[in-house]
């Protein structure tokens, strides 16, 4: 493994530790969504769908659980997409411009950088995860320690994968742009349709069919799949409907985000290559 990949990413994370007011509201920030978001919307939606007998004998499964995957999907989705942000910060002080003249390959600039941005996300859905627990999520049922440390490691498995992709879609754009104001219209622009148009807080089979189809397309359907599958189970009941995760669908999902993050890398290093930094 090259030096300069390591390089990148040992920096970015130095940066983030270092910055204490940045790494405080990152570790807290989830377990206020879960706090105050989750129970909340947990209290509303088991009224209106409460947690009782579920048809064929399934786990019925209450919103706090359900609705948790969506909270790690949407927190990966985030980091990932803001990510991006020290791209266009070192480019404006001129920081980029030294990186770029130095011998480290451009492709190396955007694995370091996406290498950081994945183990930011991996201990967001761990504390996620932790706090959820403690709060009555109820993750992991019926695993034994060993099958319980293999289940959460499937679960970073699909947010690792999920996080580099929307990096390097964020790489993209802010090597592009010139203004952080930009950038951050453009993630605004981009985050609220993948979030709503997705499963992360509810079931999407009551959209109209075009909302269904792009559901379907929707990488952050498929983290959250994924995060069910091994968090949940396959089978469960849940806010009125019945859900089915197969190992061949689970596994759909994440050759869906592989390739999602193959694109990405592609279309990255292509504006790298092109991109002129003064």
């Amino acid at each position: 493994m090259r030096q300069g990949f390591l390089t990148i990413a040992w920096r970015d994370l130095l940066r983030f530790v270092r910055f204490r007011a940045l790494l405080f509201s990152s570790l807290v920030q989830p377990a206020l969504w879960m706090a105050f978001f989750g129970i909340a919307m947990s209290a509303s939606f088991d009224r209106l769908a409460p947690v009782g007998v579920a048809p064929g004998g399934l786990p019925s499964v209450n919103y706090l659980t359900f609705m948790a995957a969506g909270v790690i999907g949407m927190t990966s989705l985030f980091v990932s997409f803001y990510g991006g942000i020290v791209i266009l910060f070192d480019r404006n002080w001129g920081l980029m411009r030294e990186i770029m003249a130095s011998p480290i390959p451009r492709g190396d600039i955007i694995a370091g950088i996406g290498l950081s941005v994945v183990a930011k996300s991996i201990l967001q859905a761990t504390l996620i995860l932790i706090f959820g627990l403690l709060l009555g999520a109820g993750f992991f049922p019926g695993t034994t320690p060993l099958t319980g440390i293999a289940a959460y490691l499937g679960v970073m498995l699909f947010v690792a994968v999920f996080s580099f992709g929307f990096l390097c879609l964020s790489a993209a754009i802010s090597i592009t742009l010139e203004s952080p104001e930009g950038l951050q219209g453009v993630i605004t622009l981009l985050t609220m349709p993948i979030f709503f148009l997705s499963n992360a807080l509810y079931p999407v089979d009551a959209f109209p069919p075009v909302l269904q189809a792009l559901s379907v397309i929707n990488p952050l359907t498929h983290l959250v799949n994924g995060i069910r599958f091994f968090a949940i189970g396959e089978d469960f009941f849940a806010v009125g409907e019945t859900y089915h995760l197969t190992a061949i669908d689970t596994a759909t999902s994440l050759l869906v985000l592989v390739l999602f993050a193959a694109l990405m890398y592609g279309i990255a290093r292509w504006r790298f290559a092109v991109a002129r930094v003064t």
